[in-house]
């Protein structure tokens, strides 16, 4: 009895390249293409959302896939509609899903973030501020009993991810094309 919400970042800086073979953007689509059809099959809850900010008043959280819908051709649609945009305001993003994730009536409950950076936003949510919010995002949805879990290709990461969500809430992918292959693949690990 499993409900997982991935929840991902679709800030500006997700419009950068990689190994000049495409966006980061173009994996996260990629990635959440193979991630639904997978999690599909398996018959597991699952929900998609994307997430970008603009200050503290503008937190733009994207509905991809809800849990109440069936993974279909309109998911697709929204999926491949994603584009990057504006900050990172990750503390906000990751209380919504984990009160949406909390009121689902599964045993276990995987909240996923895909991200390629660092918290920040334009009203000084960089630096220790955004970290100690995303912190405390973080240990407010412990306490709710979900599982908090962070997927990242920053190369950085190292630095900060371990104060954030602690030594084994993360994983670093030093190649972001591995990510529509290891999503899958860190799904099963987290949940088996």
């Amino acid at each position: 009895d499993l409900a997982c919400l991935l929840l991902a970042d679709l800030s500006l800086s997700t419009d950068t390249w990689v190994d000049n073979r495409g966006r980061v953007i173009d994996v996260i689509r990629d990635s959440l293409f193979l991630f639904s059809e997978a999690l599909s099959a398996s018959r597991d809850a699952f929900a998609l959302y994307g997430f970008s900010s603009r200050r503290n008043t503008q937190v733009r959280f994207n509905i991809l896939k809800t849990f109440d819908e069936t993974y279909n051709d309109q998911t697709r649609g929204r999926i491949q509609a994603i584009s990057p945009g504006y900050y990172t305001r990750m503390g906000a993003a990751i209380r919504y899903a984990g009160k949406l994730l909390a009121e689902q009536p599964a045993e276990r409950r995987l909240l996923l973030l895909l991200t390629d950076g660092k918290p920040n936003d334009l009203d000084r949510y960089e630096g220790r501020y955004g970290a100690e919010d995303t912190r405390m995002a973080v240990i407010e949805a412990r306490r709710l009993g979900l599982q908090v879990f962070c997927v990242t290709i920053d190369d950085q990461a190292e630095d900060y991810l371990p104060h954030l969500f602690g030594r084994n809430g993360f994983v670093l992918l030093r190649h972001a094309n591995e990510l529509p292959r290891r999503l899958p693949q860190l799904y099963w690990q987290l949940t088996s």
